[in-house]
C-alpha cells in the first residue's frame, strides 16, 4: 500500500494553488521527470517559469549561484526591486551577502545550540499527547502537529505563551496566503497592491513588524537574554550587527516558516502511519531507525515544494535555453520522488539511507538554517507517540493546503488505539 496516491491527469497546471488542493501533483511531475525536465509554464498572473524537476538536474543548478540568483526572489510572484529589497530575507540573496547574514544567524541554530532543546520538545510532546490522546479519534494536524512547533517558537523566541495563538495565526496568513482558511487577504483572488512591501504582500506581515519591534524594546528594557533573537542580534566577530529591516523580516520568516514546515512534516508523518502500518511497530523496536527517521519523513512531507531562482545569463539544458532574466523553479516535491535517487520513492522507508533529500536545499548555500531543529523535533515527536499508541488509522478525508508553494495537510481526521 502507497501512503497517498496522487490523482492528477499527468497534466497539472503547476501555477495554479487550486490544484494543489487536491494534493501535489506526482504523476506530473514524474511525467515531467521522464518526458520533459525542463518545461516552460505560462502562467496568467505574471511572467512564466522554467518548471525543473529533475533531481540530479536540481542539485547541480542550486550550487550555481551565480547564474541562477535568488536576488529577485524566492516564489513565482513578480516583483518589483523595491518590493524586493523591502521583503527580503538572507533566503532573497546570494554568495558573498548570503554568507555575511548567515554568519550571524547560524550559531543562534547550530547543533549544539538546538540539542539544548531536547528536554523542552520532549516535555511539550508528552503534555501535548498526554492531553489528546485522552481521545479516540481527533485532527492531528491541529492537535498535534500545530502544537508542538507552536509551542516551542515561544520557547525559541522567548515571547510570553499567551501571545503564541495570535503569533502563530500571524505566521498563517504569510506563508499560506492563498488558503483562505488560513487568511482574508488570498494573493490570487483580490488587490493587496497596498501591502506589497510587506512580507508575501501580507497585512500580518505589518502586525508582525510591530510585535517584534516592541518585544525586543521589552527584552532590552528588562535585561531578558533569554532566546535566539538575543544571540541574533549580538555584533558578528567583525563587530556588524543585524539591521533593523533585516531583523523584522527574519522575525516574519522564524515565525511563517519555522512553524509551518515542521507542522507539515508531522502531519505527513502521521499520514503514512495511517497507511503503512507497519511504521509504527518499526518506531515501537527502536534502535537505530531515529537517526534515519526525520529525514524520511521529512523526504515524504517536503512541506516546501519548490523555490525560485532567476537567470542572470543565457544557459542551455536539455536541448533549451533559458534566457537571462527567467524565472526558474527548482520543484523539490519532484526530486524528492524521483526514482532515479530514491528507490520506492512512493512509500516511506523509515531505514532509508543514504537520504540525501531536497528538502532542506542540499547542494547549495541555502542550506536551511532550521534543519536540526526540525529533524529534533519529528524524533521526538515519533518516539513519544509511538510509545503511547497500538493503533492510528484514517477516520475522514484529509484536507491539504491551497498553495503551490507550502505542501501540508491542514486537516488529518485520525483515529487511535491507545496502548
Amino acid at each position: 500500500m502507497t501512503v497517498w496516491t496522487p490523482t492528477d491527469d499527468g497534466y497539472a497546471d503547476l501555477a495554479s494553488h487550486d490544484t494543489f488542493v487536491q494534493g501535489v501533483p506526482l504523476n506530473t511531475f514524474a511525467r515531467m521527470r521522464r518526458d520533459d525536465p525542463l518545461c516552460w509554464t505560462p502562467w496568467d498572473g505574471g511572467k512564466g517559469f522554467w518548471s525543473v524537476t529533475r533531481y540530479a538536474d536540481i542539485f547541480e543548478m542550486n550550487r550555481n549561484t551565480q547564474v541562477f540568483s535568488s536576488a529577485q526572489g524566492i516564489r513565482m510572484e513578480d516583483q518589483s526591486y523595491a518590493e524586493y529589497l523591502a521583503r527580503r530575507t538572507f533566503q532573497e540573496t546570494d554568495p558573498p551577502d548570503h554568507m555575511q547574514m548567515r554568519i550571524k544567524l547560524a550559531r543562534a541554530f547550530s547543533k549544539g545550540v538546538i540539542a539544548e532543546f531536547e528536554a523542552d520538545i520532549r516535555q511539550i510532546c508528552v503534555d501535548i499527547l498526554d492531553a489528546v490522546l485522552q481521545q479516540d479519534s481527533f485532527d492531528a494536524t491541529k492537535t498535534i502537529a500545530r502544537e508542538l512547533p507552536m509551542r516551542m517558537l515561544g520557547r525559541i523566541l522567548g515571547t510570553p505563551e499567551e501571545d503564541l495563538p495570535w503569533l502563530v495565526e500571524k505566521g498563517d496568513a504569510l506563508i499560506a496566503n492563498t488558503d483562505p482558511d488560513f487568511t482574508s487577504h488570498v494573493l490570487d483572488k483580490m488587490s493587496t497592491d497596498e501591502f506589497r512591501m510587506m512580507p508575501f504582500n501580507s497585512p500580518a506581515g505589518a502586525e508582525l513588524y510591530a510585535y517584534a519591534k516592541d518585544l525586543m524594546a521589552q527584552k532590552n528594557a528588562s535585561g531578558d537574554t533569554n532566546g535566539i533573537l538575543h544571540l541574533i542580534l549580538q555584533p558578528s566577530p567583525d563587530g556588524s550587527v543585524i539591521s533593523e529591516a533585516e531583523f523584522r523580516n527574519f522575525f516574519c520568516l522564524l515565525v511563517a516558516a519555522g512553524n509551518d514546515t515542521t507542522r507539515y512534516s508531522i502531519a505527513a508523518g502521521m499520514q503514512a502511519m495511517c497507511h503503512q502500518p507497519e511504521l509504527l511497530g518499526q518506531m515501537q523496536q527502536g534502535g537505530d531507525i531515529w537517526d534515519t527517521l526525520p529525514d524520511e519523513i521529512i523526504r515524504w512531507a517536503t512541506p516546501t515544494s519548490y523555490f525560485r531562482r532567476t537567470a542572470t545569463q543565457d544557459f542551455g539544458m536539455h536541448g533549451k535555453t533559458i534566457r537571462e532574466g527567467d524565472k526558474v523553479l527548482y520543484w523539490f516535491a519532484s526530486a524528492n520522488r524521483d526514482d532515479t535517487v530514491f528507490d520506492d520513492p512512493m512509500r516511506v522507508n523509515l531505514h532509508r539511507t543514504p537520504n540525501k533529500h531536497l528538502a532542506f536545499g542540499h547542494g547549495g548555500p541555502h542550506l536551511c538554517l532550521g534543519m536540526w531543529l526540525a529533524r529534533l523535533e519529528v524524533r521526538v515527536l515519533f518516539e513519544e507517540l509511538s510509545k503511547r499508541i497500538t493503533t492510528i488509522e484514517a477516520d475522514g478525508p484529509q484536507q491539504f493546503l491551497r498553495s503551490n508553494f507550502i505542501s501540508g495537510i491542514k486537516s488529518l481526521p485520525v483515529r487511535i488505539t491507545r496502548a
